[in-house]
């Protein structure tokens, strides 16, 4: 079905859930996923449409985890009505301030501080309530499968790179490796996506929104701040993220979190879960260009690289990694590449 069809489709819903109250609608995002969001207005209220096609998307997870969350305290879209069969939810609106759009403001610098507070306290309330069995486990097999996505789609499509048997075998080895220190780490709800894009700034409240949570699993408890702090989408200098990621590990264990003790070995768990996420999101970026036409993430994919090469350099077991980093960067310059 073209997406002319689904909006026709999401409208004759509405006028229903609305009871034919007139009412407006317009484009609010789209994400990197078949799902869109629209911002429906009526009786001077606005809401959130979305659109997730039921042959490419699942609406269960999203009311699941919503639901999950809204327990925990956070401030997350409540759902007004469901139409889950044709993929079609009604949603309180959190407004259109991101985090991502406030920190590039004009006084972005200012409130930097305050809202990196707000999200690590979120994060900490949303931690706090886990509990295991209630989301699926992020375990070696999926954690793997997001790091095959780089050779799959980086190396091979974004490169045109077949790796030698030394290459393959010097990844598998880091892939191993990070996988090994990964799986120790104790376990909470994971977001997988908590950074400046999904978090939403709220007129007069410390209380920040949080959407984009369908995807939330169990597992390694240094997940989210990575997404928080090294984000592919806004960058700060590392005294910065590092000073952020103590503070948050000050909070944690005062909030009775079971963060390592030993703040060095909290930051290398932090640094190591990091290098599987950038990892994971140059596959994901470079998979959204050649396979869904999307090349608005293209732009992102230097900063990611930047995060990985640097965590590499940093960590004697990581440097093959590294050299093997350095070899495809030849290749990128060769192939001409701008990124």
């Amino acid at each position: 079905m073209c997406k002319l069809e689904r909006l026709q489709q999401l409208n004759i819903w509405l006028s229903d859930v609305l009871k034919k109250a007139p009412y407006q609608i317009e484009p609010a995002s789209s994400d990197a996923s078949f799902r869109r969001y629209f911002r429906v207005s009526v009786n001077e209220l606005t809401y959130i449409a979305m659109d997730a096609p039921p042959s490419q998307e699942d609406c269960k997870p999203f009311v699941h985890v919503a639901e999950v969350f809204a327990h925990a305290g956070l401030n997350v879209p409540r759902i007004i009505a469901q139409d889950i069969s044709s993929g079609f939810l009604l949603l309180t609106d959190l407004g259109n301030t991101t985090f991502l759009s406030a920190l590039q403001a004009p006084n972005g610098l200012k409130v930097a501080a305050d809202l990196y507070r707000d999200a690590s306290h979120a994060l900490i309330k949303m931690q706090l309530a886990s509990k295991a069995s209630v989301f699926p486990e992020y375990n070696e097999a999926l954690l793997m499968r997001e790091m095959e996505l780089f050779p799959d789609w980086y190396v091979n499509k974004r490169l045109q790179v077949v790796l030698t048997d030394v290459q393959q075998q010097t990844m598998k080895k880091t892939f191993n490796l990070l996988n090994a220190n990964i799986l120790a780490q104790a376990k909470v709800y994971v977001h997988r996506d908590y950074h400046s894009r999904n978090l939403m700034v709220q007129d007069g409240s410390h209380d920040l929104g949080i959407l984009d949570f369908q995807d939330a699993v169990y597992g390694p408890i240094t997940y989210d701040l990575v997404s928080l702090l090294k984000d592919a989408y806004i960058s700060w200098e590392e005294d910065q993220i590092l000073d952020w990621a103590v503070r948050y590990w000050q909070s944690a264990r005062k909030a009775g979190l079971p963060v390592p003790q030993d703040v060095a070995d909290f930051y290398r768990d932090f640094e190591w879960m990091g290098a599987q996420r950038h990892i994971k999101v140059l596959g994901i970026f470079a998979r959204l260009y050649h396979r869904d036409g999307k090349d608005g993430y293209l732009k992102d994919m230097p900063l990611v690289m930047d995060y990985l090469r640097k965590v590499c350099d940093r960590y004697i077991e990581l440097k093959p990694m590294l050299r093997l980093l350095d070899q495809l960067a030849g290749v990128e310059l060769k192939a001409g590449y701008t990124f």
